[in-house]
């Protein structure tokens, strides 16, 4: 007839008792492991914590005969429900949105959250995922190899280029040099001709 809470409360011997007592403090609860069905048919064993409090003592001693168990089982149900709506292989990557799909509030109880423990697809199933993932390594692996040699021959290809054209440019430079010097020497020898014209000239004329 009434809930009595933390305190000094006075008491009628043989006319009130106790009937049931609720600690407020936040208890965690072990879910068992339990076979969901994934979006792709895929059989998986998840196990889990589940973290609840009593908000309302009198709704969790009367609204339900153990609130323990029943958060529990509420608890597996929202969760095959939520398993059953994604993929083998989103379930390992939304763990915190399936956490969130289980939180409810039934029988004056509050849960705070759900914590997934552990995933374990079938043994074939970790096989195939196992040679899926190798076989992504090696691919990454060639990948990575063929860009590396891809990189070297464009390198060399480009020392190549830059070597020819040094060796083209140190050609035409060499030629230009070779043109000035035959020009230099065109004009010494013009000058050193018309000098001499110019002597013998003057010698005539004496």
């Amino acid at each position: 007839h009434a809930v009595l809470f933390a305190g000094f409360h006075t008491l009628i011997p043989f006319i009130d008792a106790v009937a049931y007592r609720r600690s407020l403090k936040e208890d965690v609860l072990d879910v068992p492991k339990q076979t969901c069905i994934t979006k792709d048919n895929v059989s998986v064993d998840i196990d889990g914590v589940l973290y609840l409090q009593v908000v309302n003592p009198e709704k969790s001693a009367y609204g339900i005969s153990d609130y323990m168990f029943g958060s529990v089982q509420l608890a597996q149900t929202a969760l095959r429900s939520a398993i059953g709506k994604l993929e083998l292989d989103r379930t390992f990557e939304e763990r915190s949105t399936i956490n969130q799909e289980v939180i409810s509030a039934p029988w004056g109880i509050k849960v705070l959250r759900y914590e997934i423990r552990d995933i374990t697809p079938p043994s074939g199933v970790m096989q195939a995922m196992e040679k899926q993932m190798r076989a992504e390594r090696e691919k990454r692996a060639l990948i990575a190899q063929s860009e590396g040699e891809m990189q070297a021959r464009i390198n060399m290809a480009e020392g190549a280029k830059a070597a020819a054209i040094a060796e083209s440019e140190g050609k035409l430079q060499a030629m230009k040099n070779q043109a000035e010097g035959d020009a230099v020497l065109i004009r010494a020898v013009a000058q050193a001709t018309a000098d001499g014209l110019a002597t013998v000239a003057d010698q005539m004329e004496k």
